[in-house]
C-alpha cells in the first residue's frame, strides 16, 4: 500500500507541476509576463528544474527588460541543455542589454588547444561518442575473428586500432571537459551597480565598477567577499550579495 501511495503522490505532484508550467505558458502568450514569472518561479522554488522551465522564465524577464534575471536563467537553461542553439541565440540577445562590454582575451598555449577541442562537445556527448565507437570496435573485432583471409584480418585489425584511439580520445575529452566545467564557477551580477574592490573589505580601494547582467567567474571566497575574474582577465573582490552563482 505504501508504494501505491508514494506513486500516487508522485503522479499528483507531476500533474500539479505540469499544470503550473502550462499556466505560465498561457500567461506568457497573453503577454502577462509578471504572472508567468510567478508561476515559473514557484516551480523552481519547489525544486522543479528543466531547461524549458529556465528558458521560458528567462524569456519573460527578457520581455520586461530585466537584464540580470534574463541572463541568469538563460545560463541555467544552457547548463541543462548545452547544445540548444535557441537558448544560445536568446542568451546572446540578452547579453546585448548589459551595460558592461567586457572583452574576451583569448588564451594561448597547449591548454587552450585542448580546451578548444574538448569544448566542441558537452561531456555527455563525448560519452555517447565513446559508446558508439565501442560498438564499432566490437563490429571490427567480430569481422577480424571470422575473417577467412590474412588480408581481411589485417584490415579489421587496423580498424580496431584506429577505433581504439578514437575511444581513448573521446573518454579523455569527456573527463577533461567535465573537470573543466566542474572547476568553473560562473556568476551573474544582480546589483544595478557595484564597486569591485582591490581587497576583501569595504574600506579598500575601488578598482572598477560592474553593472547588472555582467558574467563573472568566482576564484575564491573570504567571509562575505568573492574574488572574481572577468573574461578579459581583470580580477577583484565583490560583495557576495551583489552576484548570484549560476551553479
Amino acid at each position: 500500500m505504501k508504494n501505491i501511495f508514494y506513486i500516487s503522490l508522485l503522479i499528483f505532484q507531476i500533474s500539479l507541476a505540469q499544470n503550473a508550467f502550462d499556466e505560465g505558458n498561457k500567461y506568457y502568450e497573453k503577454e502577462n509576463y509578471p504572472a508567468a514569472i510567478s508561476k515559473f518561479e514557484s516551480l523552481i522554488q519547489a525544486n522543479k528544474q528543466s531547461s524549458e522551465l529556465y528558458f521560458n522564465l528567462a524569456n519573460c524577464y527578457y520581455k520586461i527588460q530585466k537584464v540580470a534575471p534574463a541572463i541568469y536563467n538563460y545560463e541555467k537553461a544552457l547548463q541543462l541543455n548545452p547544445n540548444d542553439d535557441e537558448i544560445k541565440t536568446n542568451l546572446d540577445f540578452a547579453r546585448k542589454m548589459a551595460i558592461d562590454d567586457i572583452k574576451v582575451i583569448p588564451k594561448v598555449g597547449f591548454n587552450k588547444l585542448i580546451s578548444d577541442f574538448t569544448s566542441m562537445n558537452h561531456y555527455n556527448t563525448w560519452a555517447w561518442i565513446a559508446v558508439f565507437l565501442a560498438f564499432v570496435f566490437l563490429l571490427f573485432f567480430v569481422g577480424y575473428y571470422f575473417s577467412g583471409t590474412t588480408f581481411k584480418k589485417r584490415i579489421f585489425f587496423f580498424g580496431m586500432f584506429v577505433v581504439l584511439i578514437g575511444i581513448t580520445i573521446s573518454v579523455s575529452s569527456g573527463i577533461f571537459e567535465k573537470n573543466r566545467l566542474a572547476n568553473e564557477k560562473p556568476a551573474i551580477v544582480f546589483a544595478e551597480s557595484v564597486s569591485v574592490k582591490s581587497e576583501p573589505k569595504a574600506s579598500s580601494a575601488d578598482t572598477f565598477v560592474l553593472h547588472e547582467g555582467t558574467k563573472v567567474y568566482i576564484l575564491e571566497s573570504i567571509a562575505n567577499w568573492k574574488k572574481i575574474q572577468l573574461t578579459d582577465g581583470t580580477e577583484g573582490w565583490i560583495d557576495k550579495t551583489a552576484i548570484r552563482e549560476v551553479k
